[in-house]
């Protein structure tokens, strides 16, 4: 229900190109870090969104989604599911057209809410994976 694959290519291929990556920092170790590359590397300008606010691919970081001063178009979550409701919320409320949890994120109430509030919403995918498809 919330993989489906129309709504994977409008996110990926008809929304803005603007994504915030919550969860990312310069730890190359983390799923975050390659993910945000491939995403770059397909014309994505990926906003790093950690309490560290590291400058991350070459972008400024910022602590919160609230603190970006310009329009994110998707925010992708790189967070536990115990704090991805909170970040889907947040999402809604800064004016974002779609939220992505990733792989193993998986909060159905979140989701629900989310597309409730008029967002595209994918969970437990990840959009490295599903953009060298399309």
């Amino acid at each position: 229900m919330y993989g489906d694959p129309a709504t994977i290519r409008k996110i990926l291929t008809e929304l803005g190109d603007t994504w915030a990556v919550v969860g990312l920092s310069n730890n190359e170790d983390r799923a975050a870090y390659g993910v945000a590359r491939v995403l770059q590397r397909y014309g994505k300008r990926v906003i790093p969104v950690h309490p560290k606010a590291e400058t991350v691919h070459g972008e400024r970081g910022y602590a919160s989604l609230r603190e970006i001063p310009f329009k994110v178009d998707v925010v992708d979550v790189f967070v536990n599911s115990a704090l991805a409701g909170a970040v889907a919320d947040e999402a809604v409320a800064v004016g974002a057209e779609a939220v992505w949890f990733q792989l193993d994120v998986i909060d159905e109430e979140a989701c629900a809410r989310t597309r409730e509030a008029g967002l595209d919403m994918i969970m437990n995918r990840c959009p490295a994976i599903e953009i060298p498809a399309l």
